[in-house]
């Protein structure tokens, strides 16, 4: 791949997703203030010291910011690796194996799929204590049941190849087929669908901490920035639409690398097939 086939969108993605991790792994480095250092005087408007301004106690939103950004990407990367390593472990071994276990697995995950997640997710969540690994788990276990879905459907399509059958035919186990002839088959899809539960994730933690069940205070997170300075909006302060823009540029950053990986995949199969 050469550099002037990569299109503007993609290197707008890039370019922002670079950014968010460098904030999210120079937090202390760069941030011109503490995550929880009071340095100002309530919703202070941008100008002087505070590039965007103070939030509703007197924090520098900026600094704020970067410390969030190491918070949600952190915790939205976890969940993501998390659910993907048990959805994508399970479906390849539904498709793999079929019959009573495929049966099993598929209604079990249909059943998990019937319940609202965000409900779902809330009366978990305030049963169980607020620790940031339970929360991570509760994330992944939820979005592993899509994962689940499109990964039986992708693996099914490669397991009845020939391919699939002379590994079988060979003697080959089910940890062979799986990560040896069905996994390198799959990973466009694969790839493009984690990009997105990426972004899923870090939505769904925004909505969790705004209703008080996602990143607890006085951590910084986006979602939570959002709810602590929601108030501002009804006398005309922006401070709530700062962590709200970035969730939003983020998200659509990502779904920019998505796109471009997803036509250069695309491409490429259809180059292989003239050829």
């Amino acid at each position: 791949m050469r550099l002037r086939e990569v299109p503007p969108s993609a290197w707008i993605g890039l370019f922002g997703l670079a950014l968010a991790l460098f904030a999210a792994t120079s937090g202390p480095l760069v941030a011109p203030f503490g995550e929880t250092e009071v340095v100002g005087d309530v919703w202070a408007p941008p100008g002087g010291a505070f590039l965007l301004g103070t939030d509703n106690l007197g924090r520098d939103l900026l600094s704020r910011l970067i410390y969030g950004a190491r918070t949600t990407i952190f915790v939205a990367l976890a969940a993501t690796l998390l659910s993907f390593t048990l959805g994508m472990v399970l479906s390849f071994i539904a498709a793999v194996t079929g019959g009573f276990l495929d049966q099993l697995l598929s209604r079990v995950n249909d059943l998990m799929m019937a319940i609202p997640t965000l409900i779902f997710a809330l009366v978990v969540l305030a049963v169980l204590p607020q620790n940031l690994w339970i929360l991570i788990l509760v994330m992944a276990v939820l979005d592993s049941t899509r994962v689940f879905r499109l990964g039986r459907a992708v693996a099914l399509d490669v397991a009845v190849m020939d391919f699939v059958e002379a590994a079988r035919l060979r003697g080959e186990g089910t940890g062979w087929i799986i990560f040896r002839e069905i996994l390198p088959n799959t990973l466009a899809p694969l790839l493009a669908e984690f990009g997105l539960r990426f972004v899923f994730a870090i939505l769904f933690l925004s909505t969790l901490s705004f209703l008080g069940l996602g990143i607890q205070p006085p951590a910084a997170d986006w979602g939570g920035m959002v709810k602590d300075n929601k108030d501002g909006i009804l006398f005309g302060i922006s401070a709530a639409l700062v962590p709200g823009a970035a969730i939003a540029t983020l998200a659509i950053c990502v779904n920019l690398i998505v796109d471009w990986l997803l036509k250069r995949a695309a491409s490429l199969r259809g180059g292989r097939g003239d050829g």
